[in-house]
Order: structure tokens, then C-alpha cells, then sequence
């Protein structure tokens, strides 16, 4: 899989406006500032793939990448305080009706920051996975903010907590140094080998 082979397809801010689910679709997740632009533009080797916004919580519409094959489904970034409950409503009529339709979605990447515990916007999002049954990988961010120390006992936590909500796995990574990246990427190969042998 080439994850260089990039581009950016389109944002919509409607679920009727979303392209056909034509090929396999990776979702990615978490709360606006958990840094997934910055994952996105790490995994393809790109600087400006995904836009790292200034202001977090005003991107309000679902993003579509083009990567090799398959698609990169950026959800809205989710918790913002400063945003109105119309807004959120938005948000989540949004989320909700992208997964209730029939899209080709093998796997959701949930970014959870590796230096804090999961917030509740980031439990109900975990609540809302394990319920719908959809499949998931949980991907902590900023490890390079952690100390050497810190890093087997930040790890453990967070698969236990992953556990509970029916985590396949979970990855400790940093988009600013590059730790973890390639172990994801060799994981999401075989998530999309897995899809291809059982179409074949």
C-alpha cells in the first residue's frame, strides 16, 4: 500500500453528499485538538495533506482522502467547548448518519491523547464503537510529550481502558517525532489484506 500516493477528495458538510463507498474506508476520530491532521499528514509523509486548523472545533464537516486504494474518512473533531449546541447537534447527526449508512468502513483509528485520561466526549465515543459493534484501534497521540518513564505505564493504562470497549489494539505514537508510525501503517496493510481476501 502506498500511503504517498495522496490526495484530498473533498469535506462535506451534508451525509447526502457523500461519495459512493466504492472501496475500503479508514475512519479517523477524536476529540479537535487531538492532533489528526497531523496523524493523516504523517502516515502519508505529506506536510499539508489535512489542514491543521487554528482554531479547533470549527471544522464541521466529514473529509475524504484518496490514499492509493482506498479512502481516509476524517471525521469532525469532537468536544470543543466553545462551540454551540447547535453545532454539536450538527456534529452528531453527522457521525451518526455516516455510520448508518452501508459504507465500506473496515476500521475506525480513535486518537485519545496519551497524556490524559479519556474525556467524557472521548468515553462516549468509545460507548457509541463498542455499542454499534464497529471495529477499532485506539491510537494515543503526543508520546513525545511523554517521559522515557512513563511510556510502558501509559501504554498498559490505556489497553486496559481499550478493553473494556472492545479495542483491537493499541498504538503509542508521536506525528512530531514519527514513533509508532510504521507499526500503524504495517496494521492497516493488513487490515486491507484482510478485506481483499475476503471479497476475493
Amino acid at each position: 500500500m502506498n500511503f504517498q500516493k495522496a490526495d484530498f477528495i473533498a469535506s462535506y458538510g451534508i451525509s447526502s453528499q457523500l461519495p459512493e463507498s466504492d472501496r475500503v474506508e479508514f475512519v479517523f476520530s477524536g476529540r479537535s485538538n487531538v492532533g489528526k491532521s497531523s496523524l493523516i499528514n504523517r502516515l502519508c509523509s505529506r506536510k499539508n495533506l489535512a489542514r491543521v486548523s487554528s482554531t479547533p472545533g470549527k471544522t464541521a464537516t466529514i473529509n475524504f482522502y484518496s490514499v492509493d486504494d482506498l479512502y481516509f474518512v476524517d471525521l469532525p473533531g469532537y468536544g470543543y467547548a466553545k462551540v454551540s449546541n447547535a453545532d454539536r447537534d450538527r456534529w452528531d447527526k453527522l457521525i451518526n448518519s455516516y455510520f448508518e449508512k452501508d459504507r465500506n468502513n473496515e476500521l475506525l483509528i480513535q486518537l485519545l491523547d496519551c497524556r490524559h485520561d479519556p474525556s467524557a466526549d472521548d468515553v462516549q465515543m468509545l460507548q457509541f464503537l463498542h455499542y454499534h459493534r464497529i471495529p477499532f484501534v485506539i491510537v494515543l497521540t503526543k508520546a513525545d510529550k511523554l517521559k522515557k518513564s512513563q511510556i510502558a505505564e501509559t501504554q498498559s493504562r490505556f489497553e486496559k481502558i481499550g478493553l473494556q470497549y472492545g479495542s483491537q489494539k493499541v498504538f503509542l505514537t508521536s506525528s512530531e517525532k514519527g514513533t509508532g508510525m510504521e507499526e500503524l501503517k504495517q496494521y492497516l496493510e493488513s487490515v486491507l489484506e484482510r478485506s481483499q481476501e475476503q471479497q476475493e
